[in-house]
């Protein structure tokens, strides 16, 4: 392959991971551009997974052996198997030296590599002729390795080939930097700071995949708001730390209390109020995780309490057409909650015909001084 060859597969391999969506989407891109830059037939990304002494398949991509998956779900070897991996990198690259690349043949290691037998019995299995390994190395540090192999049959890598797959290991370390950046800005940009949960912004677009379900195929959608009582009281009276503490044990609380309804999404929507966004558990299962909630915080001493309300759209509410309809719902059970010092939720539609909370919610917003007050944050009126 010639200088130009070479650079456009360079290019191809960048773009490849750039354009790619989600981490699958990227581990993919950046086998598939290595593999098409190094004429292989297959190619593996793999990471090292210290904690466990292991190196986990993340893809698998070209011709694939009997046995072999895209995306296997538990493809691992230990590392002592692959005892270059760690003599190379912790002796030689981490001694000053520079990444490097080994290869090896169904015959055995090629052009002076450090020799695998593993690897070796593994291309003879897999009916591979032979393979070249570069370690991938992340924020100074070996992050895990870039595999591609041949068929039987065609000419065997060469040094320069392991040179040129240094190079692509470096791309690759790049655009999987890249993706961390991004996976990390989103986190931040749907997590709430303080407690770790998800925040307003997560709960806004949840929501509205779920009520766009419920629409489509009728799917329960379920919405617990949680005001924690006495929060300014603890800030005047011990501080805002203090009462940050009691914010982030509440969250604990909740997560550990949605665990009771799967997928369920715990979050904070800002000062003392909390959520729980269920889709699919009956409105009962939800209710009972919201008196646990209640029963919870105030064993744990949180505050005085927490004022919990319930909407789902398997109560007799009405129709819920809109996201801000079911919040308009939930917020009304939590405001007559709080109003009443009630202990346990109060739930949206089980008052019988006329129910005040359904009615309240459906209110035209009053002014600031009056019954009602007016609902905060993006589903305000």
């Amino acid at each position: 392959m010639g200088e130009d060859s070479r650079l456009a597969a360079v290019v191809a391999l960048a773009q490849g991971m750039a354009a790619a969506q989600g981490s699958q989407g990227v581990w993919r891109a950046a086998a598939l551009g290595a593999c098409r830059a190094l004429g292989g037939s297959f190619a593996a990304l793999s990471v090292w997974e210290r904690e466990l002494g292991r190196l986990r398949v993340l893809v698998n991509v070209g011709e694939l052996a009997e046995g072999e998956e895209e995306f296997p779900e538990g493809e691992a070897y230990p590392v002592h198997q692959f005892a270059e991996i760690t003599e190379f990198l912790h002796e030689r690259w981490a001694g000053g030296g520079e990444p490097d690349a080994w290869m090896e043949t169904a015959e055995g290691p090629a052009e002076g590599g450090p020799g695998c037998h593993q690897r070796v019995a593994a291309l003879r299995r897999r009916g591979r002729g032979c393979c070249v390994v570069a370690p991938i190395v992340l924020h100074g540090r070996a992050w895990g390795e870039l595999y591609v192999a041949r068929p039987v049959g065609v000419p065997v890598f060469g040094r320069g080939d392991a040179d040129f797959v240094t190079v692509l290991a470096a791309v690759v370390a790049a655009g999987l930097a890249q993706t961390e950046r991004l996976e990390e800005a989103q986190r931040l940009a749907y997590t709430d700071a303080l407690t770790g949960l998800a925040n307003r912004r997560a709960v806004d677009a949840r929501l509205d995949e779920a009520i766009e379900r419920h629409r489509g195929d009728g799917a329960v959608v379920s919405l617990v708001v949680c005001d924690v009582n006495g929060l300014k009281r603890v800030n005047d009276t011990q501080g805002h730390a203090v009462g940050d503490r009691l914010l982030e044990r509440f969250g604990t609380v909740l997560s550990l209390c949605g665990a009771m309804l799967p997928g369920a999404l715990a979050a904070r929507l800002g000062g003392d109020e909390f959520c729980l966004l269920a889709v699919g558990p009956p409105a009962d299962e939800v209710v009972k995780a919201a008196d646990e909630v209640c029963r919870r915080a105030v064993e744990s001493g949180i505050g005085d309490g927490v004022a919990c309300g319930v909407a789902s759209t398997g109560d007799p509410i009405g129709p819920v057409s809109s996201a801000r309809r079911l919040f308009r719902l939930a917020d009304a059970a939590q405001y007559r909650a709080k109003a009443e010092r009630a202990t346990r939720p109060v739930v949206a539609g089980r008052a019988g015909p006329g129910d005040p909370v359904v009615r309240l919610a459906d209110e035209p917003a009053r002014d600031a001084d009056g019954e009602r007050r007016r609902f905060r944050g993006r589903h305000s009126p």
